[in-house]
């Protein structure tokens, strides 16, 4: 049965009606989650859900330093195969308007400080990562959005992952935009390539909360963005619901066996602490 969790901004999950509400603290090899993962059921639906604030309980995480690892580690661990995340980001398109919904399908990596794979140390995993969200799970939050929200919702669309945690420069802004690019924000990767390697099918609902700084006379600054991060909210929590609720429980998506002929390792050639590690991801392959 396919299992959902959430990646989202501290409170998100009060406003789900789970039910049943437990925190699962767990430790994992990559070390301590961003906070405990709770875990409930959605409604009437007799289906779990599992959530994880990205930046902890009391927003006291930067992009750059947050335990990707240990999030997504820590979904897998609890049983997600699927998740849904949402993102607070700025727009590159006159079109794409704060409270725009966009259902991104592509991401262009501009970090530069992050862990972004689980391995190493002893065992390599050339992945594809031609399609970095899934694509069943584009379609699905989209068609959610649309059937759900009265936000002005776009499938698919570019985002830009800098750094942070400052906001671009005017000069980065508008090559952005040169580049075809749509939308920009700080925690894309490695969110969604470790997703990937975990074989856990992973898209995203980015809100939009402001047009960056290559709109002329237009400065971003942090209180638009949580104003308008806070105008989004009820939108994405409709979607959320919505794509929870109608997800079916026996729902596949290409990114469950990502993993398959992608270990360039010999079994007997990876070191057992190594293994040890990494035995939850790729252990039926080894």
């Amino acid at each position: 049965m396919s299992k959902i969790g959430f990646i989202g901004g501290s409170g998100i999950y009060e406003a789900l009606p789970l039910e049943d509400v437990r925190e699962e603290s767990i430790d994992t090899p990559y070390g301590e989650p961003s906070a405990p993962v709770t875990i409930g059921e959605f409604g009437d639906t007799g289906r779990e859900v599992a959530f994880l604030p990205r930046h902890g309980s009391s927003h006291g995480r930067s992009p750059t330093n947050l335990p990707y690892r240990a999030n997504i580690y820590a979904l897998k661990s609890v049983g997600v195969t699927h998740i849904f995340a949402s993102n607070a980001v700025g727009s590159l398109r006159e079109e794409l308007s704060p409270g725009t919904l966009v259902i991104p399908d592509q991401i262009f990596d501009r970090t530069r400080n992050r862990e972004l794979t689980f391995f190493g140390e002893g065992i390599v995993v050339h992945q594809p990562f031609t399609e970095p969200y899934s694509p069943e799970l584009v379609d699905h939050l989209a068609t959610a959005a649309e059937d759900a929200t009265d936000a002005t919702v776009v499938k698919g669309g570019t985002y830009v992952c800098i750094e942070g945690p400052q906001y671009s420069t005017r000069a980065e802004s508008e090559f952005f935009r040169s580049q075809g690019w749509d939308l920009v924000g700080m925690t894309a990767i490695p969110e969604a390539k470790l997703a990937r390697e975990a074989e856990m099918a992973y898209a995203t609902i980015a809100g939009v909360t402001d047009y960056d700084v290559w709109k002329k006379d237009n400065e971003v600054t942090l209180e638009e963005v949580l104003e308008n991060a806070e105008k989004n909210q009820a939108a994405i929590k409709a979607t959320v619901e919505a794509a929870i609720e109608s997800l079916p429980t026996d729902h596949e998506c290409a990114a469950h066996t990502s993993l398959e002929g992608t270990i360039n390792t010999p079994t007997a050639a990876i070191p057992g602490d190594t293994r040890d590690r990494v035995e939850l991801l790729v252990g039926e392959y080894l």
